[in-house]
């Protein structure tokens, strides 16, 4: 039975996270280590395994979210999770693709409470690593031998080209004004952004579990939905989280001027608060006090309220995605831990 004690279901996706990067971490490190010298050094130190120098480090690898989704995906529709690894560690590597390029583009100084690999490196260095990672993640999926990669392969590409479209809309918002975005493209953008790679994680763990199309469509609506309340958890971390938590600066998103989700709903809701965060956002924002003016202004205005609502209304599609591929929801209990996991989260 599913408990729904928060307590319980932390502590369950704790170790389903951990039972994911055991078996995960040792192939995508053997993976990343197949990779020529000076980028492997960049994906080395990316991924926490070293220092700067080339040094061992003893960090991990990031939170493994995605690849235990790929797993669960599979047990959830009574396959063997274990012949889905390679796909988990394909994805944990566009994942991390992403990660680098982002930073980049984002010019983000920190990640896991550590400089950024281009911050060290250098903006080259960095994107050619991103670069390489994304094709060591289409080579695993080729030369993997069983029946389902040839359609996960594909998968995985669509799928990266959907992320990179909701990375350019995300970038081509920067340029116009804080009245110029409306939430309907910030949520066409974020489901393309996030939800895409967390709907591929999870049916490419029901194609190497061997099941009908409708399933694998219907697994794939789960993560979307799912990662789009990820994503909407991610903005409002990203307005009031903790950096001793974050690794990021507080109101890192607001100092970017970024337009995430919190916000657009804030600057369009019509209200006082949203024509002094509009200002603000006309700004420079560069001090400690217009931060957290705009943070206060995107509160007032709504949009701390109405991320965390619809936070739980996507979730609730998630879980009717589910239920199609999943009759009876007890055999999906990791997946439902690990969504409520990401949707629960302070960091």
């Amino acid at each position: 039975m599913i408990s729904t004690d928060a307590a319980t279901e932390g502590n369950e996706a704790a170790a389903l996270l951990e039972c994911a990067r055991n078996l995960v971490d040792p192939q995508l490190r053997s993976a990343v280590e197949s990779l020529p010298g000076s980028i492997r050094r960049v994906a080395m130190y990316h991924f926490g395994w070293e220092h700067a120098d080339g040094s061992a480090a003893g960090g991990q690898a990031g939170k493994a979210i995605r690849p235990a989704l790929v797993l669960a995906a599979t047990r959830a529709v009574g396959g063997d999770p274990e012949r889905a690894v390679r796909a988990a560690v394909a994805v944990e590597l566009v994942h991390n693709f992403s990660l680098l390029h982002d930073d980049v583009i984002d010019e983000d100084r920190t990640r896991r409470h550590r400089p950024t690999a281009w911050t060290v490196f250098g903006v080259p260095a960095a994107v050619i690593a991103g670069d390489a990672m994304l094709s060591l993640a289409h080579r695993l999926l080729a030369e993997d031998t069983r029946p389902a990669s040839a359609r996960a392969s594909a998968r995985l590409a669509g799928c990266v080209i959907e992320l990179c479209a909701g990375q350019q809309a995300d970038c081509s918002f920067e340029e116009r004004g804080p009245d110029e975005v409306s939430l309907d493209e910030c949520l066409a953008m974020a489901t393309a952004k996030t939800g895409a790679l967390l709907g591929c994680a999870c049916a490419l763990g029901a194609l190497y579990a061997g099941v009908e199309e409708r399933a694998v469509g219907a697994m794939d609506g789960f993560g979307r939905e799912a990662g789009l309340a990820f994503q909407l958890i991610d903005d409002l971390i990203g307005i009031w989280g903790d950096p001793m938590q974050t690794g990021k600066p507080v109101g890192a998103d607001l100092a970017a001027h970024k337009k995430s989700l919190p916000v657009v709903a804030a600057l369009t809701s019509h209200t006082p608060a949203a024509a002094e965060l509009a200002g603000l956002y006309r700004g420079s924002m560069n001090t400690p006090d217009e931060v957290s003016r705009a943070a206060d202004a995107v509160d007032r205005a709504g949009g701390r309220d109405w991320a965390q609502a619809c936070a739980g209304d996507r979730m609730a599609r998630a879980v009717h995605h589910l239920s199609r591929a999943v009759p009876d929801l007890t055999a999906a209990g990791d997946l439902l831990a690990l969504a409520e996991f990401v949707t629960r989260r302070t960091h």
